[in-house]
């Protein structure tokens, strides 16, 4: 308890404290008819209050843990024959690296084939890291994305009516580091307006305007279409000629990404169990009147490129520029992760607690993936993969595999 000056100050020059806390000692009685004076009240002794430490501060910024591969869950069950294949392809664009450089010519020597020269591997040359996010959490969210099939024609008809666009050529790319080195791998969309440079338009903006001549393909399901530009690419059966194509992520409006999920369940309109990608379509299809609103609660709109589809069995390319690789291959935020590493990756299945332990390569990146450890799990391509992606919202934990420094 603490006092004041002016507390400690009462009549007669007596020090008054809590009775609660004090002992009294009183005085020898007087002679009859003498005042008594009042009893000298004193406090008794106060043991020194220890000092309380500190908390101990908590991180500010990412943090990698060094591991041991023992410590992985699950890392001696995982066959990683399967994961060589996506490893070799991020060592095309990794070794270009001189961190990468030494352990992915090494790689080229190991046998494919040899899971035990495969571990060996590994193990002699990477080192693995714990991600800790900067508020000191371990784990994060794990998500799902596919390649999905929507049916389409090169000519607006008949079902046909919703338009795949390309990039706008009035859009402009303004790359920041130029000028800011410290913000490299951030760049502006805007369009010039006179002499000044203004955002492009939202995604409901673009839905009014007129942008006749920009139609890459036309497709027969504007549901289908929204989610092609979440999932980013995906493959169109052209009943015209009679051919399948890939659409491939070729630009974005610059717009922030906003889940129309969770603006549901923000409104109450879905329970966050119901939010996942089946629901949303089935809420959609309760509200046909609404599907537009919905819609642009999302600002952000994603313009489209051909590509050609040699063999059906090769994943669309991510963001390293390297194929992926179906349940082997992940998106990330590439601002907090290495793009291209390895990345061993603890979760369970898609809706489960079934554990889903293994390593993947971090190969692409999405407008919805921010944060350190935030991962989204390629699953391919197929009616099981979309069934298996719309289902996925597990939580998880991760460790960078980075080349060990001699």
């Amino acid at each position: 308890m603490l006092f004041t000056r002016s507390s400690l100050l009462v009549p007669f020059g007596v020090v008054a404290l809590s009775l609660a806390a004090c002992t009294t000692t009183p005085l020898p009685p007087e002679k009859p008819g003498t005042p008594v004076p009042p009893p000298v009240v004193v406090a008794p002794p106060t043991a020194p209050v220890p000092p309380v430490a500190p908390a101990p501060p908590k991180p500010t910024a990412l943090q990698m843990v060094p591991a041991s591969f023992a410590s992985l869950p699950g890392w001696d069950k995982d066959d990683l024959r399967a994961a060589w294949p996506a490893f070799m392809s991020s060592c095309s664009v990794l070794a270009k690296q001189p961190q990468w450089k030494e352990s992915c010519g090494i790689a080229r020597t190991v046998n494919a084939g040899d899971e035990k020269a495969i571990r060996t591997f590994f193990e002699a040359f990477l080192q693995p890291n714990q991600v800790i996010a900067p508020d000191g959490g371990s784990d994060g969210l794990v998500t799902g994305y596919y390649e999905p099939l929507l049916r389409g024609a090169r000519k607006k008809g008949g079902p046909y009516q919703t338009p795949l666009f390309k990039v706008p050529d009035d859009m402009l790319t303004i790359d920041l580091a130029g000028v800011y080195p410290e913000l490299k791998g951030m760049r502006l969309r805007g369009k010039l307006v006179g002499k000044k440079v203004v955002p492009y338009a939202t995604r409901a903006d673009i839905e009014k305007a007129d942008f006749t001549g920009k139609e890459l393909l036309w497709v027969d399901d504007p549901v289908e279409s929204f989610f092609l530009q979440v999932q980013g690419s995906g493959r169109v059966q052209l009943t015209d000629t009679q051919e399948t194509v890939r659409v491939a992520y070729a630009d974005q409006n610059g717009h922030p990404y906003k889940s129309i999920g969770k603006y549901l369940v923000e409104k109450g309109e879905l329970t966050l169990e119901q939010a996942s990608a089946q629901g949303i379509k089935a809420w959609i299809a309760g509200h046909p009147t609404r599907m537009q609103e919905l819609f642009n609660v999302n600002p952000s709109y994603v313009f489209f490129k051909e590509e050609r589809l040699p063999d059906p069995k090769v994943g669309p390319k991510g963001a390293l520029g390297v194929p992926l690789t179906p349940q082997r291959s992940v998106a990330i935020d590439a601002s907090q992760l290495p793009l291209g590493a390895p990345v061993f990756l603890s979760t369970t299945q898609a809706n489960s607690d079934i554990p889903l332990q293994r390593l993947v390569m971090a190969q692409d990146t999405g407008g919805a993936i921010r944060g350190a450890i935030r991962v989204d799990y390629f699953f391919g391509f197929g009616t099981e993969a979309s069934e298996n992606a719309g289902r996925m919202k597990q939580r998880g934990s991760i460790w960078v595999l980075l080349p060990k420094q001699f």
